[in-house]
């Protein structure tokens, strides 16, 4: 039996892009999984069904996670659903590139909305909810300290999401919790690859020293490692999965 059997796993953000590959990953792994969507419940629903077709536990909650209600109505869907929760994967995110020069407010308050107060909405509401011996994973990214042009509001909200990544690690003192972030680099995905020319793309490929994008599989991988009883000792870290690239 699996280590991860009658766990069950909340997924932020899992009806596209990696969220997909994540759901699939620790659905494989053995975890009851919780596809929370915001809008696109037609793929939600697919990935769910696919994923039961299969034999695994899995179940889509459509939930916006920037407001409180919503994600405390997301906990309770699951718990009542699978009795519980043991992991809570902070995925969901939006990225726009803008100099700060021409951020406009209503993209600012967006990337802020999902990215910085929808992961702490998650992590107030999984400090009440997560049973011991539990995993927290955030999303930051690579991005971050390449300090490229146009991605500091971006970058700003994932620098949030890495002080709170260290500081939750330490409130849970006594849980056996443990909180770490996953900081991808360039990921083939659409939030990455929209508006980019081919050449924007080859660049970005070529940077890593091993010479690609990362694929969701990459990304999974971690997760799953982090998520699972061999990381038991990995606490209040930030992982950068990039290829090497930073």
């Amino acid at each position: 039996m699996s280590a991860n059997q009658n766990k069950t796993a909340i997924i932020t953000g899992a009806s596209r892009g990696i969220g997909v590959a994540l759901a699939k990953r620790l659905a494989a792994d053995g975890f009851n999984v919780v596809i929370n969507y915001a809008s696109s419940a037609g793929p939600a629903e697919e990935l769910a069904n696919s994923l039961k077709s299969q034999g695994h536990n899995a179940i889509a909650i459509k939930a916006d996670i920037a407001r409180p209600d919503a994600v405390k109505a997301l906990f309770d869907k699951t718990i009542a659903e699978f009795g519980g929760v043991d992991v809570i994967v902070n995925n969901a995110g939006v990225m726009t590139t803008t100099p700060i020069a021409d951020m406009d407010d209503a993209t600012y308050d967006a990337m802020m909305d999902i990215n910085v107060r929808g992961t702490f909405n998650m992590l107030r509401e999984g400090a009440k909810h997560l049973r011991d011996h539990g995993r927290v994973i955030n999303f930051s990214t690579t991005a971050l300290h390449l300090k490229l042009p146009g991605y500091a509001v971006y970058n700003a909200t994932k620098a949030a999401v890495e002080a709170m990544t260290g500081v939750f690690a330490k409130e849970l003192r006594g849980r056996q919790i443990t909180v770490n972030a996953v900081a991808p680099g360039p990921v083939a995905t659409e939030l990455f690859l929209n508006g980019k020319t081919d050449e924007q793309i080859a660049n970005f490929a070529k940077m890593p020293p091993l010479e690609r994008l990362g694929e969701p599989d990459d990304i999974a991988g971690v997760v799953s490692f982090l998520a699972g009883p061999d990381s038991g000792w990995v606490d209040g870290q930030t992982i950068r999965a990039n290829g090497g690239l930073a």
